[in-house]
């Protein structure tokens, strides 16, 4: 019989409706219910696309009698930490200040007064490795609820003024914006941990470090560090290269197991490959270079292949797990790894014997059971005979059972893939991305705006869910409806764009320290209002929130935005040395603020070559955040004031570049305003 997660909109929650487990979904509901029982809230959060999740829900939460305990001791609730971040970032620092590490699926106790008093992420069904089983977890908790109350309180306690204690740290914010010298001392920091053999920071596991990579880029723009490059383009080659990268069907996975970007974590992330999208789109501006090129491009096909929604927006992920078609059970990474065998079959042996060669399949295997991961450990001598194989590769895996896809729609993640795609539809002319962009922020429009200017965070088949919007909604959103108005020209995405920084101003940010908060000041209460200016897998909130204030200041003149974006970027100076690694965003917004950042400004009739042609120039220049205007001369300075004033020069199309509204003369050759803007030649062939 289902439980009371029948009919939530999570694809996750739904997971778990058929569970004996007698699940609530977050509210007040359930922690007044536990308050009538007396009993604790054993709180569970994961996703859909969460492989562990899935083994925890099988092995634990389907077990009958097991259930039957946990409903008699507890009052279950389930979240889905994809549509309630802020219930999920506030338990998991309170997981990792206990424990030193976390993860998910997550495992809390509470009080009914939201109080975490015991931590865990994945518990086993038997104890193993020195790790309990879950139903001694149960029991343990149960008697310390049941016979030592007043301690559990004071644990609670304890670690309620703990959390409290670390949010003060960011709420008194830094004085000052990060400089130059700050900026340095972030590089050395990331030198240090620069995996020089591999690529990439730190050891095994390794993430995309997309907002690293950000950073790196335009530092290099603003200061010609040769060191920024090499970091970059060594990591983003060593993933493309390696099996984190999807060879045949495009895309990224979440994470290597291995220091080599060997073996993925099989799950696909929208986050991901929108920021990767992003990420070797400007790597390819910034050096010309062909693979960065290409994998641009197939991670734009994923997108749209993969991941659209019927309604035109992107879904959040795709799983991990798949049917194994020999085994009949579900396995991690089924869908996507190979055996020579079957190479031959597909292929007959003398193109079976290319295919293992050119993606590193080997009778060994470079995964689990003699399967591998494919790899692109060089480019092929023949690009038409790999083409061909890949394509009948590409086909044949489409045949095999499919990942499941959790097609819940959050407005953040669509934001960044709505600037990703529409800068990589622009300079790479492919116009269908940029449509899809504006079929993306369409959606967002009519499914997630509320009439009084809110943003909901999730939908699903079109219909909006009862979330709320959190900061990094607002300003993923925002920063995805600015590269729109770069790329369209149409001014109404400008105007949205600041509609969405003045709700940002006016309920996400401190007035006094200028610091940023996760939720609204009118959000639901949590045991502590959730702050973060460190990136995760996504820019963090906070700087996602600077950077997208900071370029409609640099549309606009508004120093209540620039001064807003400079007050948040203090924290970035305070952390750019100690924990670089974590703060890439806010660096890369840095060095947008140090650069100016640059304001272009095209003037010229829309359909005139020449004004598509500086517009192209301009949209092509590596200067760190620079903002591109394209209108009529006078037309369109009434909506968009880095227009005003700027005329025809001798009545041709001209660009001005400007910073802080004071420009250089204007230009009519689309060559002199990219030497001005750092493009690379070879970008414009």
């Amino acid at each position: 019989m289902p439980n009371r997660l029948a009919d939530a909109t999570s694809p996750y929650l739904q997971q778990h409706a058929e569970n004996p487990v007698d699940w609530w979904p977050w509210g007040p509901e359930a922690f007044a219910e536990a308050e009538r029982r007396g009993v604790p809230v054993l709180l569970s959060v994961g996703y859909a696309a969460c492989h562990w999740c899935h083994v925890m829900a099988h092995e634990s939460f389907e077990d009958a009698e097991l259930a039957g305990y946990l409903n008699e001791r507890f009052l279950p609730v389930k979240v889905d930490r994809e549509e309630r971040p802020d219930v999920d970032a506030v338990y998991m620092e309170a997981v990792q200040a206990a424990t030193g590490q976390g993860g998910w699926p997550m495992t809390v106790f509470l009080t009914p007064g939201k109080e975490p008093f015991y931590f865990g992420t994945y518990f086993p069904p038997r104890p193993r490795h020195g790790m309990p089983s879950f139903r001694q977890v149960l029991e343990g908790v149960d008697a310390a609820w049941r016979d030592r109350r007043q301690e559990v309180g004071e644990v609670a306690a304890r670690i309620r003024a703990d959390l409290a204690e670390r949010a003060a740290v960011y709420s008194a914010g830094a004085h000052h914006p990060p400089g130059d010298a700050d900026l340095h001392q972030a590089l050395v920091g990331l030198s240090r941990e620069f995996d020089q053999n591999r690529g990439g920071f730190g050891g095994a596991p390794k993430f995309p470090p997309a907002m690293v990579i950000e950073f790196l880029l335009r530092h290099h723009a603003r200061t010609g560090s040769e060191a920024a490059l090499e970091m970059a383009v060594r990591t983003a080659e060593a993933m493309a290269r390696g099996g984190i990268h999807d060879q045949l069907g495009g895309g990224f996975a979440r994470y290597a197991v291995d220091a080599d970007w060997v073996v993925p974590h099989f799950e696909k992330m929208l986050y991901d490959n929108a920021l990767l999208l992003r990420v070797y789109l400007h790597l390819w501006r910034a050096t010309g270079s062909a693979l960065a090129r290409r994998v641009a491009l197939s991670t734009a096909d994923f997108l749209l292949s993969e991941l659209r929604t019927p309604e035109g927006a992107f879904a959040s992920a795709l799983d991990a797990d798949s049917l194994d078609e020999e085994t009949g059970a579900s396995a991690e990474g089924a869908y996507y790894v190979w055996e020579p065998g079957q190479l031959v079959d597909l292929l007959g042996p003398a193109d079976a014997a290319t295919a293992a060669r050119l993606f590193t399949v080997t009778a060994a295997g470079t995964f689990e059971h003699g399967t591998s991961v494919l790899q692109l450990l060089a480019d092929p001598e023949d690009f038409a005979e790999y083409e061909e194989i890949r394509r009948r590769m590409f086909e044949a895996r489409a045949a095999r059972p499919a990942p499941a896809r959790d097609d819940k729609v959050v407005a953040a993640w669509n934001g960044l893939a709505i600037a990703a795609l529409a800068e990589t539809g622009a300079l790479l002319d492919r116009p269908d991305l940029v449509e899809a962009a504006e079929r993306a922020a369409d959606l967002l429009l009519a499914v997630h705006l509320t009439p009084d200017g809110r943003l909901l965070r999730t939908s699903r088949d079109g219909r909006p869910g009862t979330n709320a919007g959190v900061l990094e909604d607002y300003a993923d959103t925002a920063e995805g409806f600015l590269a729109l108005y770069a790329v369209t020209g149409e001014a109404e995405w400008l105007q949205l764009a600041g509609g969405l920084l003045d709700t940002v101003l006016k309920h996400f940010t401190d007035e006094t320290s200028g610091a940023l908060y996760d939720t609204a000041d009118d959000a639901e209460e949590l045991i502590r209002r959730p702050q973060d200016p460190t990136d995760s897998a996504t820019p963090s909130g906070w700087t996602a929130a600077a950077g997208a204030l900071l370029g409609y200041a640099a549309y606009t003149g508004s120093e209540r935005h620039r001064a807003a974006a400079e007050r948040a970027l203090g924290i970035v100076g305070a952390l750019a040395a100690r924990a670089p690694r974590f703060i890439g965003w806010g660096l890369a917004v840095a060095e947008a603020l140090l650069d100016g950042p640059r304001e272009i400004a095209v003037v010229g009739p829309a359909d005139h070559p020449a004004t598509a042609a500086l517009r192209r120039a301009a949209l092509l220049g590596t200067a760190p955040g620079a903002v591109v205007a394209v209108g009529e001369p006078g037309e369109a300075a009434a909506e968009v004031p880095l227009l005003a004033d700027r005329p025809l020069v001798g009545g041709a199309p001209a660009a001005y570049v400007c910073r802080h509204f004071a420009c250089e003369a204007p230009t009519t050759d689309p060559a002199v305003l990219g030497e001005r803007l750092g493009v690379v030649a070879v970008v414009g062939e």
